[in-house]
């Protein structure tokens, strides 16, 4: 007669859901991107964008404007996709959803406000205004640099990242998920068996813990 034992097999990778796998993966991969995404917005539109000249006493001045200059919403948005990142894991159910649906908007803004900056004039006409103080001067020899399109691709990061929480997101882990089991006790504290109640050491058989220790 062969021996049977009440502990349950531990769980190898393969013997975990299929659904669980798709999750793990995806987490590892979304994170990554929001964060290297944010970053790249954040550093891109703090670059030159657009350079030109503005003429001053016959003579001309070089201008410069850099991407915060032109439009803040890469910036801004990039911020709060950063904390929705965040935030995805910190709720569940509808709340994470909605979390993760403002995680892809907030990338999909920003790629649209860098492209739409970066054939922008207003931001250099204003201060070849101001640098010689006549409202009606403009910039000449405008010129962009390619930071706008890689601010666009960083916040594509971000939008990706978003699209992975809301397909996979409800597979993803919570901030303090592992003490919502058990009435509060953390999941790695094995619950007090009272060795005079036969129940008690089945559930910790059950639960593959040793009783006798």
């Amino acid at each position: 007669m062969g021996y049977v034992s009440a502990v349950p097999p531990p769980r190898t990778e393969e013997s975990r859901p299929a659904a669980a796998r798709p999750g793990r993966r995806s987490v590892a991969v979304a994170l990554p991107l929001g964060a290297l995404g944010a970053t790249v917005v954040l550093l891109a539109s703090g670059r030159t964008w657009a350079r030109g000249t503005a003429d001053v006493g016959g003579g001309s001045l070089p201008l410069t404007a850099d991407g915060r200059m032109v439009t803040g919403v890469p910036a801004a948005l990039a911020v709060v996709g950063l904390a929705a990142l965040v935030a995805v894991f910190a709720v569940r159910g509808p709340g994470r959803l909605l979390v993760s649906g403002l995680l892809a908007l907030s990338g999909l803004g920003a790629a649209v406000a860098a492209v739409s900056g970066a054939s922008d004039r207003t931001a250099l006409d204003h201060e070849a205004a101001r640098t010689t103080a006549d409202t009606s001067a403009t910039v000449a020899g405008l010129t962009h640099t390619a930071w706008p399109y890689v601010t666009a691709c960083g916040a594509l990061l971000i939008l990706a990242a978003g699209l992975l929480a809301l397909r996979f997101g409800r597979s993803w882990p919570a901030m303090g998920g592992r003490y919502e089991r058990d009435g509060g006790r953390p999941a790695g504290r094995p619950a007090p068996v009272d060795p005079e109640r036969p129940e008690d050491l089945w559930k910790a058989l059950d639960r593959g813990e040793d009783p006798t220790r």
